[in-house]
C-alpha cells in the first residue's frame, strides 16, 4: 500500500514538473515570438544612409528586439561586403552571414569611396579595423544564402528590409530547388517571408529614383511578382528627415576609429546633414506599433520603363506606402539621433 502511494506521489510530482516545464517553454516561445527576424538587403557603398540603417539594426540586436539573420549586398564591389564585415566585427556580431550579388546591375552605380575609405584605413601600417572574412571570395552568393536562411525559418516569419536594388530579390524568385529546399524561389518566399519593407521610388511625383533606376526591370518584376506584402518608404519620406552631421562630430569620440564615423565623414565634406531614406524602412519594421508614420490604403504599385512609380488604390492590392507629416519627421529625427548615438552593447562597459 505504501509502495503504491509513493508511486502515485512520484507520478504526480513528475506531472506537475512537466506542466511547469511546458509552461516555461511556452512562455519563452511567446517571448521569442516578439523578436523580429530580418534580412537586410543593401547597396552599401552608394550612400551613407545604408551605414546608418545598419547601425540601427545592430542596436536593435543589442536590445534583443530583432534577429538579424543575414545581410545581403546588391552592389558589385568588394568594398561593399568588406565594409559590412568590418561593421559586423566592430559591433560584436562577426557571425552574421554576408551574401554578395552575382551578375549585379551596374547602371548608374557610383564609386564606393566611403566604404573603401574604411576598408583601406590604416593605423601604424596595419588595417585600422579587424575583419572576420579575410578574402572576398569567401563570402557566399546572396541567392543561395537567402535560400539556406529562409528554409530554416518558421513560416511567414521573416521580414526583408530592402534598401538598394531589387536584383537579388528577383534572382531569388527565379531560383530553383536545391539542397536547402525543394521549393522554387517564389514558393519559398511565399512560405517563409512575412513582408518586404523597401526604400524605393517617388510616389508623389514622377521623378526617377536611384534604387529603381539602377535596375528598372528587377524593380518592375518585384512589384509584379513578389508574393507577399510590400511596404514602400518612398523618396519623399527620407527626404524630409535629415540626420544631423553634428551628431557624428560630437557624440562618437569615446571609441576611435569608428567605421560608421569614418564612412560618414568620408562620404561628403563635413559637416553635413544627410537624408534618412534607408533608416525609415528599418524604423517601420521594428517600431510599427509606435505610429511614427502614416500608412496609405492598400493598392498596387507599378513601375514603367522609365522608372516612374504609380500607385493605384485597390482593396485586393498587396502594396502600401509610408507618409510623414512635418511633426512626425521631427520626432523621427530625434529618435534616430537617440538610437544611433547610443553605445553598442559591446562597448557599454568602457569609459
Amino acid at each position: 500500500m505504501k509502495t503504491k502511494f509513493s508511486f502515485f506521489i512520484i507520478c504526480l510530482l513528475l506531472l506537475v514538473g512537466c506542466k511547469n516545464n511546458k509552461s516555461a517553454q511556452a512562455e519563452k516561445i511567446d517571448q521569442d515570438s516578439n523578436i523580429i527576424s530580418i534580412i537586410f538587403e543593401t547597396d552599401m557603398g552608394n550612400d551613407v544612409d545604408d551605414a546608418l540603417a545598419l547601425d540601427m539594426l545592430y542596436k536593435y540586436v543589442d536590445e534583443g528586439r530583432i534577429n538579424l539573420l543575414a545581410i545581403s549586398t546588391n552592389k558589385e564591389s568588394e568594398y561593399s561586403a568588406g565594409y559590412i564585415d568590418i561593421m559586423n566585427t566592430w559591433y560584436g556580431y562577426p557571425n552574421i552571414p554576408i551574401g554578395v550579388i552575382a551578375e549585379g546591375a551596374t547602371k548608374l552605380d557610383v564609386d564606393p569611396h566611403f566604404v573603401r575609405a574604411a576598408c583601406t584605413l590604416e593605423e601604424g601600417g596595419n588595417p585600422a579595423f579587424e575583419r572576420t572574412v579575410k578574402n572576398h571570395v569567401d563570402f557566399p552568393k546572396s541567392v543561395p544564402l537567402y535560400r539556406k536562411i529562409l528554409a530554416a525559418q518558421p513560416d511567414s516569419s521573416v521580414v526583408i528590409v530592402s534598401v538598394g536594388f531589387s536584383t537579388n530579390l528577383v534572382q531569388l524568385l527565379d531560383s530553383e530547388a536545391d539542397e536547402y529546399s525543394s521549393l522554387s524561389g517564389k514558393e519559398l518566399v511565399a512560405k517563409k517571408v512575412k513582408y518586404v519593407s523597401a526604400m524605393l521610388g517617388c510616389i508623389l511625383s514622377e521623378n526617377p529614383e536611384f534604387n529603381i533606376n539602377c535596375d528598372i526591370p528587377s524593380a518592375q518584376r518585384l512589384m509584379q511578382e513578389w508574393p507577399t506584402k510590400i511596404i514602400v518608404s518612398p523618396f519623399e519620406v527620407g527626404e524630409q528627415i535629415l540626420y544631423p552631421g553634428s551628431s557624428i562630430e560630437n557624440y562618437f569620440k569615446w571609441k576611435e576609429p569608428n567605421p560608421l564615423v569614418v564612412g560618414y565623414a568620408s562620404y561628403m565634406p563635413m559637416p553635413y546633414d544627410r537624408q534618412t531614406w534607408d533608416l525609415t524602412s528599418v524604423l517601420y519594421v521594428v517600431e510599427e506599433d509606435k505610429n511614427f508614420f502614416n500608412v496609405s490604403e492598400k493598392g498596387v504599385i507599378s513601375i514603367d520603363d522609365k522608372g516612374i512609380v504609380r500607385f493605384k488604390p485597390s482593396s485586393d492590392g498587396n502594396h502600401n506606402y509610408l507618409m510623414v507629416t512635418k511633426d512626425q519627421a521631427e520626432v523621427i529625427k530625434d529618435y534616430f539621433v537617440q538610437l544611433i548615438t547610443k553605445r553598442p552593447l559591446k562597448y557599454q562597459s568602457e569609459k
